[in-house]
């Protein structure tokens, strides 16, 4: 069953109806008082409606609606039952501003003219001590009361805002999971496959001409294969585990890093490429992203070059510093007159970026040179 909702305007024109009724009619019954008095009581009433577009401008005109009225009754008629009236009106906008956002500028204006409104209504018709106390009464407990709302209305906001942000970032949180794992499907796939493709097209040439290398050839192909099913283990065992709505956030598998760098050498001189490893500077412990980063640099390099550079000779240079490694991955390949980042270019940038390093590509004639600087300090 669907909840009706009332709405805000209706609530004000039902407390502005209440009110209107409550102060006019003392005025009007049983003794009938002068027009003006009738005017006033109007004016300390129906302005409640508009209290949420303009509480000052209202609040104003209905103290000083208020305020004339209490000092006048005196002279009037039957003045006992004005005097002992409660101001309905100065009380619901005294909640009203007391709930409102205001700065303290204009807060603290409006509890000033409520005070001197309350003061003058009170000394000027030399009301008695009982009158005081009830009415400071009934003004503190309304203006304690609307307090009371603003506060609950900012712990709402604050709880809407915080889980607005914590949504916020469990979506950034998901497009970087996701836009990782493209990343390393994409060195993945581009790699082993890259590898195994073209140990497979010379597998027959090798088998035909010289056949006791063959078998090498052959088990270049399937450690390739292995390592890429392995690896795509991993990945879908994450995709698979960030499915879960509500659960925990998946485990990542160990990823390669400099450890595994000597394997993957391994598998470009296999695919038929010379490749020579320089290490300069003294190795240590890096922090796992930029672990990560730096083998998936070189892997997607040598990638690049075993596919499209057409080269036999591949430097992968790696100088340690105080505060940086570098990491430089050159061919004697064809190169290229004008760079064409693809896809593994730009996740290579994007590796590098997200580690706060900096990647920069230089076309040779021949070769291509690919260079990252990592912060590891």
């Amino acid at each position: 069953m669907r909840a009706s909702i009332i709405s805000p305007s209706r609530v004000d024109a039902a407390i502005a109806a209440v009110v209107t009724v409550m102060t006019v009619t003392p005025v009007l019954v049983p003794y009938r008082q002068p027009w003006w008095a009738v005017a006033l009581a109007v004016l300390m009433s129906v302005p409640v409606l508009w209290r949420r577009r303009a509480i000052l401008p209202v609040g104003a005109v209905v103290g000083c609606a208020t305020t004339v009225l209490a000092i006048a009754a005196k002279s009037l008629p039957h003045s006992a039952t004005l005097v002992l009236l409660l101001p309905y009106g100065v009380l619901v906008c005294t909640y009203t501003f007391a709930a409102a956002d205001l700065s303290r500028a204009w807060r603290a204006g409006g509890i000033a003219g409520l005070t001197v409104g309350v003061a003058v209504s009170l000394i000027v018709p030399h009301e008695d001590l009982e009158t005081y106390r009830y009415l400071a009464t009934a003004i503190v407990a309304a203006y304690a009361l609307g307090v009371g709302a603003r506060a609950r209305r900012a712990v709402r906001d604050a709880e809407r805002e915080r889980e607005a942000r914590i949504r916020e970032e469990r979506a950034a949180a998901v497009a970087r999971e996701r836009t990782r794992i493209a990343r390393d499907m994409h060195d993945i796939v581009t790699h082993s496959v890259g590898l195994m493709v073209i140990q497979a097209e010379t597998g027959p040439l090798v088998a035909r001409d010289q056949p006791d290398k063959a078998e090498a050839v052959f088990e270049a192909i399937a450690a390739a294969g292995r390592d890429a099913i392995g690896q795509l283990r991993l990945i879908l065992g994450a995709l698979r585990g960030s499915e879960a709505p509500g659960g925990p956030a998946p485990a990542r598998g160990p990823q390669p890093g400099l450890d595994a760098l000597p394997g993957l050498l391994d598998n470009a001189r296999r695919a038929g490429l010379d490749v020579s490893a320089d290490v300069r500077g003294e190795p240590r412990r890096l922090p796992s992203d930029v672990d990560i980063a730096a083998y998936r640099i070189v892997q997607e390099a040598l990638t690049n070059t075993i596919r499209h550079a057409g080269a036999s000779t591949v430097r992968v240079r790696l100088r340690w510093s105080g505060d940086t490694l570098d990491v430089e991955v050159a061919d004697d390949g064809r190169g290229a007159r004008e760079l064409r980042e693809g896809h593994g270019m730009i996740g290579m940038r994007e590796r590098v970026t997200a580690c706060g390093g900096r990647l920069v590509v230089r076309p040779g004639n021949p070769g291509l040179t690919v260079t990252a600087t990592l912060p590891i300090g």
